[in-house]
């Protein structure tokens, strides 16, 4: 989500008349799109926003924060960035900058040379602070969707369908960063992906907070995530294309068969689900307020194993939540071993502020956690790692990224979203799909030959 916002601020700050830099020192306008899920990151904004109010010391900057921010830490930003505001106002980012008094061509070509020193603006900054304070998150959604992106990739792209979510998991803060939830018009969905499969796109994300929810906020005038699924297949199956489609991050409570059963359907929407467990003992996740329980989430998990036994299964899982036994956390492992997951991302439990588990004590020691960090993960390591021995000697269709971290090999993902090192240094295969048999498999990831023959050098 936070990537896909960018491709939308992009556009609006070129617009203005701004260009690029790669270096902070050169910029006059400087943002950050801020990420409220873990501490450490909002740790890194505040750090690197008192390096550039020291620099404004020696030149003219402005300055400004938006993306997922809790309450607490808003109303802190508002005394160190010159404009904070949600993302749903991007649009309105010209305006803003104007009435700050910053001189750019858009401003010059609206209503000329302004005053750039803000201390003779006294109510200007005191109505842009106010107006800040309180700020509506999800009110102009609709003008934030109609911003056209500029993609970072030429062949994979995120399509927002979703934003904010009401479920209002205990640990969980989006929706104090992000609202309530709020799904985008079927038909701006539908032709941004088809203009992405007219462009040639490999994969395609659909994004939200809680994505299978889709169009439940319309009371009925829109489409269900299971329709919308069903529109993007019918549209890939009449393009005759080979192209794959994602969604993250659906929520169990509404993962329901319909869903599983149009992936199954469809060629284009990828056989890889993203399905978020948390917790694997029934206490925890009634404290976390998940609405589902072990045996439901183990039915949804039949389902996809009975329609699309082929699907890779990923999911989220918090340890250390508070009050978790060591009971409550064997538990999750005997979960981690029974849905055999091809991954899962591991987290340590930290309170957010502003979430309800922030008023409980966090009673599991950090050392606690770290260790059954660590036993899960040995766990996930394990099961990830008999998957992919078991894709030895086959040949999977693999969509090349880019080079590996060595930049020896190419690097790219199947259909599955596992990791595969290719034997080839052929930059022509960036961008497509191609056969690759497998032939090592490592704990998360795989590596083979490309069948395909390399491009001839043409001198």
């Amino acid at each position: 989500m936070n990537m896909s916002d960018t491709e939308r601020t992009k556009p609006v700050i070129e617009g203005m008349g701004y260009t690029w830099t790669d270096h902070e020192a050169e910029a006059n306008l400087l943002g950050i799109l801020a990420c409220s899920v873990r501490q450490k990151a909002i740790d890194k904004v505040y750090s690197r926003i008192n390096k550039w109010n020291h620099l404004k010391k020696k030149k003219n900057l402005l300055t400004f924060v938006t993306g997922c921010i809790l309450p607490s830490d808003r109303e802190k930003f508002l005394q160190l960035f010159d404009l904070v505001f949600p993302m749903s106002e991007l649009q309105e980012l010209p305006d803003m900058i104007r009435q700050y008094g910053i001189v750019t061509p858009f401003s010059l070509s609206r209503s000329g040379p302004v005053d750039i020193n803000l201390n003779n603006q006294p109510e200007v900054l005191a109505g842009l602070k106010k107006r800040a304070a309180a700020l509506r998150l999800n009110e102009h959604m609709p003008d934030f969707w109609q911003i056209h992106p500029k993609y970072e990739s030429d062949f994979e792209a995120f399509v927002p369908i979703q934003n904010g979510c009401d479920k209002f998991c205990t640990f969980c803060a989006v929706p104090y960063t992000r609202g309530r939830e709020v799904s985008r018009p079927s038909g701006e969905i539908l032709e941004e992906v088809e203009s992405l499969i007219g462009k040639n796109y490999k994969s395609i994300t659909l994004l939200g907070q809680n994505v299978n929810s889709y169009g439940k906020d319309k009371n009925g005038d829109e489409i269900s995530f299971p329709e919308l699924l069903r529109k993007i297949g019918e549209t890939g199956k009449k393009s005759g294309k080979e192209f794959w489609v994602y969604f993250t991050s659906p929520h169990p409570r509404d993962m329901s068969r319909e869903v599983i059963e149009v992936i199954a359907h469809y060629p284009c929407l990828a056989k890889q689900i993203h399905l978020p467990l948390q917790s694997g003992d029934d206490k925890v996740l009634i404290r976390m307020n998940r609405k589902h329980s072990v045996e439901e989430y183990r039915q949804i998990v039949n389902g996809i194993r009975e329609l699309i036994p082929q699907a890779t299964l990923f999911t989220d899982i918090i340890v250390g939540f508070t009050g978790e036994t060591d009971e409550q956390f064997t538990n999750t492992r005997k979960a981690m071993e029974e849905f055999r997951y091809n991954m899962a991302y591991i987290a340590q439990y930290s309170q957010r502020p502003g979430a309800v588990s922030a008023r409980w004590v966090d009673d599991v020691p950090k050392d606690v956690k770290k260790e059954r960090y660590h036993r899960l993960t040995g766990d996930l390591m394990k099961t990830s790692h008999i998957h992919n021995r078991e894709m030895v000697g086959k040949t999977f269709r693999v969509l090349v990224r880019g080079f590996d971290r060595k930049g020896e090999h190419l690097a790219g993902l199947t259909e599955g979203r596992i990791n595969v090192r290719i034997f080839s240094t052929d930059k022509f295969f960036i961008g497509r799909i191609i056969d690759v048999r497998i032939s090592s498999a490592e704990h998360f990831s795989v590596a083979g030959e490309a069948l395909v023959m390399p491009r001839q050098t043409v001198l």
